[in-house]
């Protein structure tokens, strides 16, 4: 069976599958309906999240005629140390969150050419060039000739060891510049890092950058489409940055250029899906040595083990797709969401009478390379006809035994939602704020919202950078959310995804317990003694308290066999025995 035919297949098992339990999405008694508009004074609703802290965008980040002016949004996100940097369409904005609940400016960067994506390696700082504005020297006055040297499309690398005075030391020029970027590490190759390029501009002449070609045709290997590139950067001598490869990871056997979706609808009641001709975003989990792509008509798998030469090795498709935007693996990689960008992030798409499964995400399981489609969640509220609303960027939140999720909406806020059980996703906090304006769609809302040591950072696009608190509730325990506290990152760029090893932990076995109780996995009455026993084993000493921990997880072993969720009480029991160590 060839790839298209197998893809067809693919459409049809997710069509019968999910022709019953479509989600409900709230059209009353949700705090978030009928919210105050205003830029500086929208009405907030809450749930289970609490704004800590906040920072205005930049005064010339800004069109004061304009809020939503395409060319000053906030853009996504970025983290080393106690530095939140804010990439954009203007440039950079680099916070200090010493003090979450006080973030400071520590330094800005003028540097126009597209949403400014940025990724942060060391004292490496990488950021993504598409539009056809940008230039070689981060002017703000454009490019006026169709061909020119000064016109700048690609990553920029800026050397940031004077983070006051970031020094561009390199300039990969690529034919479609870069929408996003992923940076991936080789554990074999402590000496470079590579970024995989994701363009999804216009492909540039071949008269202003040797080797670009606009030809769409099939058999034309030459085209600059159907591609991504490959950049290896020499950590010594990052000057010396290149293309090393641009593999065709849409092609196949049949065809040396595309081998997946040609583009076009899918049937009646189905999107029209964009033809497979680019990624948009690639997310790696190098701890399995694997990537996933969301790549406008399809989402993927890659196998990176050699990471100048990503390979494919899965693809798959669903009919409620518009545009495949962004992706990310639970921590063990068994299930991969994939997200959809319909209307493009600016246009009202979580309206009541929008479809709960377009611009929504697409759950998956994994087994290896097979991915089948389990479920799908969206925003569970209605949003208005002044609110640009669809999936957009997120991160895992670090919660032991769930998977959990905090994602941007656009004007549709956050949410928090636990994807463990991937055929019914269930919201557990969201944070939301009124329309930009009562009587027309202004751009805004949240561009990204990600966990980064212990707390939750959104980009919003017009109003600047948001701190949040994760608040416990019956859906969330504080056991759960002090567990999540314990991942600590150096660094955070959210396309490297990290796996969470939560350390050896009496929080982290009252995580567990919490669940036990919540979910019913355990009797009652041996839920109380395990807790009694958790606290009389915290404050032995030495050996008595080895002594208590071990016949503690001995118990546990038995209680396994008969528990409704014995794979709980089995993770449970690790935990107290690795505190007995």
């Amino acid at each position: 069976m060839n790839l298209l035919k197998a893809l067809a297949l693919t459409i049809v098992i997710a069509g019968a599958a999910f022709a019953q339990g479509t989600q409900v999405i709230a059209t009353s008694n949700d705090p978030r309906i009928g919210l105050k508009p205003g830029l500086e004074d929208a009405a907030i609703a809450a749930r289970n999240l609490e704004l800590i802290g906040h920072a205005d965008r930049l005064p010339n980040f800004a069109d004061p005629k304009d809020p939503g002016s395409f060319g000053f949004l906030n853009g996504d996100l970025g983290f080393i140390g106690n530095y939140v940097f804010q990439g954009g369409f203007n440039g950079l904005q680099v916070w200090d969150i010493s003090n979450p609940a006080r973030p400071t400016l520590r330094t800005s960067m003028v540097c126009p050419g597209g949403q400014g994506d940025v990724s942060l390696y060391k004292n490496l700082l990488f950021m993504s060039v598409e539009e056809t504005r940008g230039r070689l020297d981060c002017g703000g006055g454009g490019v006026a000739d169709t061909v020119s040297t000064e016109r700048f499309r690609g990553i920029r690398i800026f050397d940031i060891t004077d983070l006051d005075h970031p020094k561009q030391v390199a300039d990969v020029q690529t034919c479609r510049g870069s929408h996003t970027h992923t940076l991936v590490l080789d554990p074999k190759d402590a000496a470079n890092v590579y970024i995989y390029v994701s363009g999804t501009g216009p492909v540039r002449s071949g008269s202003e950058l040797t080797g670009c070609n606009r030809g769409a045709s099939l058999t034309d290997t030459t085209t600059s489409l159907f591609r991504i590139d490959v950049i290896k950067v020499p950590l010594a001598a990052p000057q010396n940055a290149r293309i090393v490869n641009s593999p065709r990871i849409f092609a196949d056997s049949a065809n040396p250029v595309l081998g997946l979706w040609n583009g076009g609808t899918h049937g009646p009641g189905t999107q029209t899906t964009s033809q497979t001709n680019m990624c948009h975003d690639i997310t790696v989990f190098s701890a399995l040595n694997i990537a996933a792509g969301a790549c406008s008509g399809n989402g993927i798998l890659l196998d990176i083990s050699d990471p100048a030469n990503p390979k494919r090795i899965a693809a798959v498709m669903d009919p409620n797709f518009a545009y495949w935007h962004s992706a990310t693996f639970n921590n063990d990689g068994t299930k991969v969401l994939f997200s959809d960008e319909w209307g493009g992030g600016m246009a009202p798409r979580c309206r009541a009478t929008d479809s709960p499964r377009w611009g929504a995400d697409a759950i998956f399981t994994r087994s290896g390379n097979n991915l089948n489609l389990a479920g799908y969640y969206k925003l569970p509220v209605a949003q208005t006809d002044q609110e640009n609303c669809v999936a957009h960027d997120g991160s895992l939140i670090p919660i032991p035994g769930r998977d959990i999720m905090a994602q941007a909406w656009y004007q549709g806020g956050i949410s928090v939602f636990d994807f463990t059980d991937p055929a019914h996703p269930k919201e557990i906090a969201f944070f939301d704020r009124g329309p930009m304006d009562s009587t027309k769609l202004i751009l805004g809302g949240d561009w990204s919202a990600y966990w980064y040591n212990g707390h939750l950072y959104a980009s919003e696009i017009d109003r600047g950078l948001d701190v949040l608190d994760l608040k416990p509730s019956d859906q969330l325990s504080q056991n759960e959310i002090d567990a999540a506290k314990l991942i600590h990152y150096d660094v955070f760029n959210p396309q490297n995804q990290p796996k969470f090893v939560w350390p050896a932990s009496f929080v982290v076995a009252r995580a567990y317990l919490d669940q036990l109780v919540r979910n019913n996995g355990i009797a009652a009455n041996r839920s109380t003694a395990i807790a009694r026993d958790l606290d009389r084993a915290e404050k032995a000493k030495g050996g008595r308290r080895k002594t208590a921990l071990n016949k503690l997880a001995n118990s546990l072993d038995q209680d396994a066999r008969t528990a409704a969720d014995s794979a709980k009480v089995n993770a449970l029991a690790s935990v107290v025995r690795d505190l007995a160590k």
